[in-house]
Formats: C-alpha cells, sequence, structure tokens
C-alpha cells in the first residue's frame, strides 16, 4: 500500500476530484504529473512521486519535456505505460503549440517563423533541419524536417530541400536549425549553407526569407543580424 495514500485524501485535494471541482488551472505540476501516472510506489503517493521528477527537472517543463521514456522509467513507481502517458502528453503540448502558430495569415517577422517552428525543435538534444514553405503572400504552405543529426551539428541537403519546394509550389522558404547547446551564435558551417542554399534558390527563382537558429526559449535571426547574404 503506498505511502500517505491519496486515496486517504479529502476529496476536495485528490488531484483528479479537484480538477473537476475547480478546473486544470488550479492544479499544480506536481497535481498534474500525479493525474498523468495515476498511482505512485510503496513510498510515496503519486504526488510525491511526481514532485520528486519535477525536482529533478529543477522544476522545468522544458527541462521535463526533454525527458525520455526509459528516462521516466528510471524511477520507482513509473513504469512503461506510465512513462508513455507522460510522453505523450507533453507531446500534445508541443503540438498544440504548433498548430496555434499555424493559425497565422501570415509570417510578418522572424517571430512569427519562431513561434511556428519552436515546438518540433526546441525540446532536442541533438541538431535536426527543417524548413518552412510559404507562399507568394508569405502564408505557411507546410513545415518539413530536412535532415537529423548528433549534438553538434547536422548536414542539409540543398537538392532535398529544393525537391520539396517545388513538390509543394513554394515561393519561398525560411531556413531553420536548432542549437541543443543553446548557444545561438551561428558556425561558419552555418553562414556557408545559407549562402549556399540562397544562391541555389535565387536560380530557381524561390526566395530563402531568413535562416533560425532556435534554442529553448528564443532564436537567432540571420535576417535581423544582416546575415543574409
Amino acid at each position: 500500500m503506498e505511502k500517505f495514500s491519496i486515496k486517504h485524501w479529502e476529496e476536495s485535494d485528490r488531484p483528479r476530484e479537484k480538477m473537476v471541482l475547480t478546473g486544470p488551472t488550479t492544479l499544480s505540476l506536481a497535481e498534474l504529473l500525479a493525474i498523468l501516472m495515476g498511482s505512485g510506489n510503496r513510498e510515496e503517493n503519486a504526488v510525491e512521486l511526481a514532485r520528486r521528477i519535477l525536482r529533478h527537472s529543477d522544476d522545468s517543463l522544458i527541462k521535463l519535456s526533454k525527458m525520455s521514456i526509459k528516462e521516466f522509467m528510471k524511477f520507482k513507481g513509473v513504469g512503461e505505460a506510465k512513462a508513455v502517458s507522460i510522453v505523450a502528453a507533453l507531446e500534445l503540448g508541443k503540438r498544440r503549440m504548433n498548430a496555434e502558430s499555424h493559425k497565422k495569415k501570415s509570417l510578418t517577422s522572424s517571430q512569427d517563423a519562431f513561434e511556428a517552428i519552436r515546438g518540433p525543435l526546441m525540446d532536442l538534444r541533438h541538431e535536426e533541419f527543417w524548413i518552412i514553405m510559404l507562399d507568394r503572400a508569405n502564408h505557411i504552405i507546410s513545415t518539413r524536417q530536412i535532415s537529423e543529426g548528433g549534438f553538434t551539428g547536422t548536414v542539409a541537403d540543398p537538392k532535398k530541400i529544393f525537391r520539396l519546394a517545388l513538390e509543394f509550389a513554394a515561393c519561398g522558404l525560411i531556413l531553420c536549425h536548432n542549437h541543443p547547446s543553446n548557444n545561438l551564435k551561428p558556425s561558419d558551417s552555418d553562414c556557408k549553407l545559407t549562402k549556399k542554399i540562397v544562391q541555389a534558390g535565387a536560380v530557381l527563382d524561390i526566395n530563402v526569407l531568413d535562416h533560425l537558429i532556435v534554442g529553448e526559449t528564443s532564436y537567432y535571426s540571420f535576417m535581423d543580424e544582416g546575415m543574409m547574404p
């Protein structure tokens, strides 16, 4: 039997009942996480276990979102089913953020582009390269992953980029990749690749508008910094 089982709490203090009575916004992160897990272990109830997991993540949703199924399973009382539920819920949050950003009628700034791409990129532990494809009015046609790499870099093939751009009849492109280190300074290879893709786009009459380097909560814009070739 769990120590200090939630079953013995006042009904209004139990996370599930509390959500029903007062709504989700009144619950703490630990209580929300406890609902996903459903139970704790022999020494901890679900809320106590959730608090320990959050302490491990410095009470940061950003760090929590980076944890894998195997990392969650290292905590006593978190089996595969619970770990999968937690990761799935966190992924839903990311996708909801991405869906909201795509409701914009058009991209008018680097901030708009960042909001459109941050969902799939901001919590990764490895680098990925994506493109945002735009029509003539800068409406988003589609976002697509181009490549996946390691912690220190990824290679983007211009042929794949423009094959997709032509397939979707894109008039404009925004290049995007993340830096898991959160150091947003572009490397020499970032600058050389940007120049190469801009030149190729000019030949095909596809305007490469910007290149974003995405971090956890911020970004670097080649256009804003005067770095576009």
